[in-house]
């Protein structure tokens, strides 16, 4: 078997390796004589690097071995022994198509020619059969071996056991297959690889339709340059990406649904893909499209905003109530229609509506088209996304002009109904005091009869 020693660059590894004419013409390894002498030789160096390669080779956590150009095993470390179950001496000098199928061999044997032929790093899928019979799934990862003069001898082979990686691979189909929200993968081309039983009854087309197609076929251009732009953010970031996409199903219906993309990793952690899952609108955008009809055809002016306060649909009784026109309404900040000290009220009530999810009542003076201060009542409730967030704030405004002016009306009525109070007060003392001061003159004329009286009594009896 050959010596390893290190003699190139980045750390790859030759074979120490004398080459010589066989038999038959053909190159054929010659293992140099050992050197007997204490003094340093002129191949020590190549001795040592040897050595250590072995060394590295033999304590190497992964499986490695080393085969000739025919794929015969040539070296071996332990854990080839432990993965398969065959002892070194069962492995040694075999070829490895005796561990492996023939279409896997014609796989290798394809390998091993172009990691000669252009001396690059090959990567395969390998299923060994180990000494109980089992068929073990690993990866190899195969490198070129090269001799002194840097000509390619053979191949080292890395071999990763992927048990535990299909196991996890096969649990996370399960998980994509069974799940009851369509779900799909991508890999980064938008080239759909897996597709659960609930995309095809989304879309209404096979598996075999959906497999191997770009997403692209599905939506519009313009879809597809968003998704693409998710798809790299994804990629450079490593981020989820929510967005709005409308395939067309196998029937022409465009479907709203909304994307939710996050990155799909290899066992290195690289992202080579994506896992999207899909939510079908079209329920939401009909319960959202009879909130809006409600919203518009309400008697009171009502309005939506964001949390910054941005009207984001106001309906025609709140064009009536300002005299502004749906376009001047729009994207607008509340702020503008208000003074400063009432934006700082409406704040405090978007801050209370989304801490709280309270409902809050307010007093707000907007200024309409014409200028004028219209005192308005604001019932401000919370607006709420699917997933119970609350988004943004709907408004209510109750105009208060005619209630101000029974108010007013009240209030001089009230005022010219105490004066009148006050005038009869006046008058009924006057009248109460006239008719004391007759009371009290009857009583004097009552009196002075009296005595006139009791003078004519006295005059008569005398």
């Amino acid at each position: 078997m050959p010596e390893l020693r290190r003699g190139q660059p980045r750390g790859s590894l030759r074979a120490r390796r004398a080459l010589s004419p066989g038999r038959d013409g053909s190159d054929t390894a010659r293992t140099p004589p050992a050197n007997t002498q204490g003094a340093p030789k002129k191949g020590d160096a190549g001795s040592r690097g040897a050595l250590d390669a072995n060394i590295i080779i033999a304590n190497a956590p992964d499986p490695v071995f080393v085969s000739d150009l025919e794929g015969r095993i040539l070296q071996a470390n332990e854990a080839i022994s432990e993965l398969l179950g065959f002892r070194q001496d069962e492995l040694l000098e075999q070829s490895l198509s005796r561990f492996i199928s023939p279409e896997e061999s014609r796989e290798f044997t394809a390998a091993l020619r172009e990691v000669v032929e252009r001396g690059v790093t090959r990567n395969a899928r390998l299923n060994s059969r180990s000494a109980s019979g089992e068929v073990i799934p690993t990866s190899l990862n195969a490198s070129a071996l090269r001799g002194p003069e840097g000509r390619v001898i053979g191949a080292i082979g890395i071999l990763r056991d992927m048990r535990e990686v299909d196991e996890a691979r096969r649990y996370a189909e399960s998980l994509i297959k069974n799940a009851p929200d369509p779900v799909f993968v991508s890999d980064l081309e938008g080239k759909i690889l897996q597709a659960n039983d609930a995309v095809s009854e989304l879309l209404g087309f096979r598996e075999d339709e959906l497999l191997e197609q770009s997403l692209a076929r599905f939506i519009s251009p313009e879809e597809t340059r968003e998704f693409t732009a998710a798809l790299r953010e994804v990629v450079e970031r490593g981020v989820t990406r929510n967005a709005m996409l409308h395939p067309r199903s196998a029937s022409g219906e465009v479907i709203p649904t909304s994307l939710n993309a996050s990155a799909l990793r290899d066992v290195e952690g690289r992202v080579i893909g994506t896992i999207g899952i899909l939510r079908d609108m079209r329920e939401l955008d009909k319960a959202r499209a009879y909130a809006e009809s409600l919203i518009e055809n309400a008697p009171d002016p009502v309005f939506v905003s964001d949390l910054e306060g941005k009207i984001l649909q106001a309906n025609e009784a709140v064009s009536q109530l300002l005299g502004f026109r749906p376009d001047e309404l729009l994207e607008q900040s509340l702020s503008r229609f208000i003074g400063p000290e009432e934006t700082r009220e409406f704040t405090a009530v978007l801050r209370e509506v989304v801490a709280r999810g309270a409902t809050r009542n307010a007093r707000l003076n907007p200024r309409s088209a014409s200028g004028e201060v219209i005192p308005t009542t604001l019932n401000a409730s919370g607006l709420r996304d699917a997933g119970g967030k609350v988004i943004g704030v709907i408004g209510i405004l109750r105009d208060m002009r005619a209630y101000e002016r029974v108010v007013r009306d009240l209030r001089a009525s009230q005022a010219e109904l105490q004066q009148k109070i006050l005038d009869l007060e006046k008058f009924e003392e006057v009248v109460v005091g006239r008719e004391l001061k007759m009371i009290a003159l009857e009583r004097e004329v009552e009196s002075l009869r009296h005595q006139l009286e009791r003078m004519k009594a006295e005059k008569s009896q005398t």
